[in-house]
This record gives C-alpha cells, sequence and structure tokens, in this order.
C-alpha cells in the first residue's frame, strides 16, 4: 500500500480520509516540519519512501524536484473556496483511479475533474 506524507497546506481530516482507504499516512504537522521548506519535507518523504500529497505548486518544478528523482508528488490543486469534504472527495476519487505504478515517481496534479501525469 501506498505511503503519503501530507503537506501543512491541506486539512488534516485529508489524513484522516486517506488512513480510512487503507494509506499508510504521515502529517509534517506531526513530524516537526511544520513552516520547514520545501526542500526539507521533500527529503524527508525520500528518507519514509513515501509520497508528498501537497496543494503546494511548487512541488510542480520539475527541475528542481525531476520526475524520478522522487517516490512521487501529489500536487491537489483546487479553488481555495472548496469546501474541506469536497476536497477529500475529489481526491479519494482521483486516487480510485490511479494504479500504484501510476503514482511511483511521477508528478500527478488532481485538479476539479481531472488528473494530469507526469510521467518519469
Amino acid at each position: 500500500m501506498l505511503k503519503f506524507v501530507i503537506d501543512e497546506d491541506l486539512p488534516r481530516s485529508t489524513a484522516r480520509v486517506l488512513k480510512a482507504k487503507g494509506y499508510e499516512v504521515l502529517d509534517v504537522r506531526d513530524c516537526g516540519l511544520r513552516g520547514k521548506s520545501d526542500e526539507e519535507v521533500f527529503k524527508f518523504a525520500q528518507r519514509e519512501s513515501a509520497l508528498i500529497l501537497t496543494g503546494d505548486m511548487g512541488f510542480g518544478n520539475i527541475l528542481h524536484f525531476p520526475v524520478g528523482s522522487h517516490s512521487g508528488i501529489v500536487i491537489a490543486h483546487f479553488p481555495n473556496e472548496i469546501s474541506t469534504s469536497e476536497l477529500n472527495n475529489q481526491i479519494i476519487k482521483a486516487f480510485d483511479n490511479l494504479t500504484e505504478t501510476d503514482f511511483k515517481g511521477n508528478l500527478i496534479i488532481v485538479e476539479p475533474g481531472k488528473i494530469r501525469i507526469r510521467r518519469k
């Protein structure tokens, strides 16, 4: 099963929803990484062999975080006005349409009604 590091820009409930679906989840706020740089979160996720789940488009910079050089990055790119429950529903719906191979080493951007994958 996949393991995720949830960035602090996503609701804490996202971790609970993913755990309920059987994913292993670490929240940066519980790992001493609150307020840390993207680079520090990235290094932590790699040490944990985990994918990063974030709303931070900075993680989509493939020059700084090259596809294939990490366990995987998922960016949840949604309007600020979306409710927490709808955000979580959209993420779960997207994940239900992806295989483990889709995640590993790739950059995935999940948007309302759309999934984009930049493969290694």
